[in-house]
């Protein structure tokens, strides 16, 4: 009666531990040091990517968006045509005759 409970589910369980322990006593140490070695380095690899990640987020924010270029001024147009532009274009066009008179102004 006794030996029917030692093969149960928890007396199997058992036999394999022993086994285990017999068979692979000696590499226990070895299998440890591994096991841990694999964990520290998964646990870096996981914590470079999220300072990389970080770094890539910062850049991101601090980016300012990309400057509108100021449209090229062509030569005047003759009195019969009209030209229209819109808000924005006339604004940078003001810009950057302002800009180039300053230039102008610095230069002589």
């Amino acid at each position: 009666m006794v030996f029917a409970n030692v093969f149960g589910p928890d007396g199997v369980f058992l036999i394999l531990v022993i086994l285990a322990v017999l068979i692979f006593g000696s590499q226990a140490p070895k299998i440890a040091r591994n096991i841990g070695l694999a964990g520290r380095e998964f646990k870096k690899a996981q914590q470079e990517a999220d300072e990389e990640h970080a770094r890539e987020q910062a850049a991101k924010a601090v980016t300012p968006p990309p400057a509108v270029a100021a449209p090229p001024v062509a030569a005047p147009a003759p009195a019969d045509e009209r030209v229209t532009l819109s808000r924005a274009e006339l604004d940078a066009l003001l810009a950057a005759r302002e800009a180039q008179a300053k230039q102008e102004a610095k230069g002589s």
